[in-house]
């Protein structure tokens, strides 16, 4: 066992542990809401045990990820790019739809797994590779750089689109592309030239590709005619939002809010969880979820800024981007800010694809960190 010690306090040292801690209090916090949210059905153990060992398992992943070189994984870059489509197509034949309807688990032996869960983190490893390589062997604002850009961005997100109808996960995509173009170094006219492009494709796209379901869904925020009792499309939000004023500052208290220990409160352990502990913990367990997740935002922040490769500057922002975007659109979707589209709070939501795609990610940020700076890149 003393063997392992000096290892161990090496990894301690060298690690990321500022943002593991992070990532552990998020977990726990969770755990606890989860542990409420779940009463009223009767087997909230059951949860708990399956989060355990998902949180254990985080745990594993994290320490993985940090010991592992990701120059190993970004120099195989086309392998997990084909990877990438294999495992969405796999939705095709074998996908079952999960709790918001989308085509987008793959369950085997009652375990389920979300692959754009694990192409969301390779995506922002490979999509760093191919803007740092444009950007020192080619010229990154060229129209065939762009082009490359676009088009491997551009196949999986539309796979993604097509074979789940999942649009959550695809504005994450998009969210971490825009963000790791923009920090890469891409001038200002190439954003001009393509918001002006989806623009021009915007209304086929709204009257063609989207269903009247999916157009309801987006426009129910702020069109008030769109079920105006509140007893159809809004029905979730709207619940959401009754759970959260009745919270008030300080909360109900645990397994006493009204909403959460109901079935009026739906997806209240997985997309609504934010609603469930702002009702029984109040608007201060709010406050303190947000600032938890956005330190850990910043912590990404902090390690790319102190990164000098481009490369990996571009993963950390890249992990923050998604982190910062999916809470802000859960959060939005429980105050009846943004559209109700199945996105999960990271670390609090009860699944195991999520959390094991926010320990993994965590846990590159934590190795960028970890290792020293490489004198080159490698080329792709």
């Amino acid at each position: 066992m003393r063997k392992y010690l000096p290892l161990v306090r090496d990894f301690v040292h060298r690690a990321d542990m500022y943002l593991f801690t992070l990532c552990s209090i998020c977990t726990i916090f969770g755990l606890v809401i989860i542990s409420s949210a779940a009463a009223s059905y009767g087997n909230a153990y059951r949860y708990l045990l399956v989060q355990g060992l998902a949180f254990i398992i985080g745990i594993g992943l994290y320490v993985l990820f940090t010991v592992i070189d990701v120059d190993v994984f970004a120099e195989n870059w086309a392998l997990l790019f084909v990877f990438s489509v294999i495992f969405i197509l796999s939705l095709i034949p074998f996908g079952v739809a999960g709790d918001t309807g989308n085509r987008a688990w793959l369950r085997f032996f009652g375990i389920g797994i979300q692959p754009t869960e694990v192409v969301k983190i390779i995506f922002v490893v490979i999509m760093a590779k191919h803007i740092s390589y444009l950007k020192e062997y080619k010229n990154l604002n060229s129209v065939l750089s762009v082009g490359q850009l676009v088009l491997h961005f551009g196949i999986l997100v539309g796979l993604i689109f097509v074979v789940t109808r999942d649009m959550g996960s695809a504005l994450i995509f998009f969210a971490i592309f825009a963000v790791q173009l923009f920090m890469g170094g891409l001038r200002l006219y190439w954003f001009a030239i393509g918001a002006a492009s989806i623009a021009a494709v915007f209304p086929f796209f709204w009257d063609h590709v989207l269903t009247d379901h999916y157009r309801d869904r987006i426009m129910a925020p702020y069109d008030p005619t769109i079920d105006p009792n509140n007893e159809g499309i809004n029905w979730q939000a709207n619940q959401s939002k009754i759970a959260l004023a009745s919270g008030q500052l300080t909360g109900t208290g645990l397994y006493n809010g009204t909403q959460t220990q109901s079935e009026a409160l739906s997806q209240k352990h997985t997309d609504f969880i934010f609603a469930a502990a702002g009702e029984e913990l109040g608007m201060i367990a709010c406050v303190a979820i947000i600032i938890l997740l956005m330190l850990i935002v910043l912590r990404c922040v902090q390690i790319g800024l102190r990164s000098n490769n481009t490369m990996n500057c571009l993963i950390c922002f890249g992990m923050a981007a998604f982190m910062a975007f999916q809470v802000f659109i859960n959060i939005g979707m429980c105050i009846g800010l943004t559209p109700v589209i199945g996105l999960t709070l990271p670390f609090f939501s009860y699944g195991g694809s999520s959390l094991f795609s926010a320990f993994a990610a965590m846990g590159i940020v934590s190795g960028i960190k970890y290792r020293p700076t490489p004198k080159r890149f490698y080329s792709l």
